[in-house]
């Protein structure tokens, strides 16, 4: 345990931010499962309101830095490659 003031600052910080991050992330997965949902289901409609919905949610967590800019560019990428696959 911390024994510096500004030490134990840091360790209320961090958590506090890890909580977030955590929040942000699991929101973010929610949505790409809803996406793959609705690919498995068929529905293209479906899938594409909700491909919308999960490109913005990884856009938010990537400009807040809980994502690389490259690994958002991936999941979008790969997110609608699976869509526009669909008939």
């Amino acid at each position: 345990m911390a024994n510096i003031k500004s030490a134990k600052k840091r360790i209320l910080v961090i958590e506090t931010k890890t909580l977030r991050n955590k929040a942000i992330k699991s929101k973010v997965k929610t949505m790409v499962k809803k996406v793959e949902a609705a690919i498995a289901a068929g529905d293209k409609a479906a899938a594409e309101a909700s491909l919308k919905t999960a490109i913005s949610e990884i856009n938010k967590a990537t400009s807040k830095g809980i994502y690389h800019k490259n690994n958002a560019a991936r999941k979008v990428s790969r997110l609608t490659v699976a869509v526009n696959k669909m008939a």
